[in-house]
């Protein structure tokens, strides 16, 4: 039996109530701070008794479980919180200068977000007033001024319009060795019927280099001679994992080609980036929970068309630069002759997979 103290039993006494030990423990509070999954914020869920402790938790980082799940923070590692206070509808917080080192845009941007957007949770309200080690902070994030107290509303806010498909430029005369080459690559899924004109375009050039990334050539995205030797023997492209009926996707990573796929058979391979090293799609299995033709990225601010998002932040779209290797934030970037076509084919549902080799 356990025993009880003299003075918890004068407690009882006068409160008629028996608490366990000295005193009952306080319910912990939960916060959700923000860290990044590709190209958009995501809460995970901590434990604390104020505020302050909520941003102590985000600079802190995510776990290692978390990153495996491909969370990842911007904000430097030895970051620490001085003080957070909240007067006038304004959250004032205060950091180290650790916070504002480096001068990568995107890195900056984003670190911001993680923060405005935590404290905007943590405090309820909606203005946050960055300081670092007591003073405002100026010119230090691009597009952003933070000498005022800013709103998670204004990260939110295009600051840009969406960008346009670049200018088509003159193509050459139809050529019989590029519309043999059309047929082929027509034949073999890289291509979709009717596009076989002779002249080699920015849909022909990405179908090229779809074709060199599956056959692993060199990815030079010209019509080379190792390509129309290869072209002349290739098979059409088989999914990598088994599947049933229905629509699904591969992301192959090795092969920087996803392939969409209908009723076991793939209909179109494409050429893509995936995410780079220090910001890698994740393996697995998902599931397409969103279409969106127009995605704006809060942490790094800038658009992201066509976007067919199918973990976290992470989504086919399309993008300006869309590099032979693994470059993005862990999206699927795909060139703009071939991201509405993606758009299109996918469903809200459909199953993609992830495969690190194929």
């Amino acid at each position: 039996m356990r025993r009880v103290g003299v003075h918890t039993l004068a407690l009882v006494a006068l409160t008629g109530v028996l608490v366990a030990g000295a005193a009952s423990a306080a319910p912990a509070r939960t916060f959700s701070v923000y860290f990044l999954r590709g190209e958009q914020l995501a809460g995970v869920t901590r434990e604390g008794s104020s505020a302050q402790d909520a941003v102590r938790k985000l600079v802190a980082g995510p776990t290692s479980a978390e990153r495996k799940r491909s969370f990842r923070t911007y904000i430097p590692g030895g970051t620490q919180v001085n003080a957070l206070t909240v007067a006038d509808g304004v959250a004032t917080v205060d950091l180290t200068a650790r916070f504002v080192s480096g001068k990568d845009p995107d890195s900056l941007e984003a670190r911001l977000a993680q923060v405005v957007r935590t404290v905007s949770v943590a405090t309820g309200v909606t203005q946050v007033q960055l300081l670092v080690d007591g003073a405002k902070v100026s010119g230090v994030f691009p597009r952003i001024s933070t000498e005022q107290p800013i709103t998670f509303a204004q990260l939110q806010t295009p600051d840009r319009p969406v960008p346009k498909p670049p200018r088509r430029r003159a193509l050459p005369p139809p050529d019989p060795r590029v519309k043999q080459a059309q047929q082929q690559l027509i034949a073999l899924g890289y291509l979709p019927p009717g596009t076989a004109d002779g002249r080699l375009g920015p849909v022909t050039g990405e179908a090229i280099l779809a074709f060199q990334k599956w056959e692993r050539l060199n990815r030079t995205g010209a019509l080379d001679g190792p390509t129309r030797g290869r072209l002349k023997v290739a098979e059409r492209p088989t999914p990598v994992s088994s599947g049933g009926s229905g629509k699904r996707a591969e992301v192959l990573i090795d092969r920087q080609v996803a392939l969409l796929i209908r009723d076991n058979d793939v209909v179109r391979a494409i050429s893509v980036s995936s995410g780079k090293p220090s910001t890698p799609t994740p393996p697995g299995n998902y599931r397409v929970y969103a279409k969106i033709e127009r995605w704006w990225s809060v942490p790094f601010r800038e658009w992201l068309p066509w976007a067919v998002p199918f973990v976290g932040g992470i989504a086919f779209h399309q993008f300006a630069v869309v590099p032979t290797y693994p470059a993005s934030h862990g999206c699927v970037r795909q060139d703009f002759s071939v991201a509405r076509m993606t758009y299109d084919f996918a469903d809200v549902g459909m199953p993609v997979r992830v495969l690190a080799r194929s």
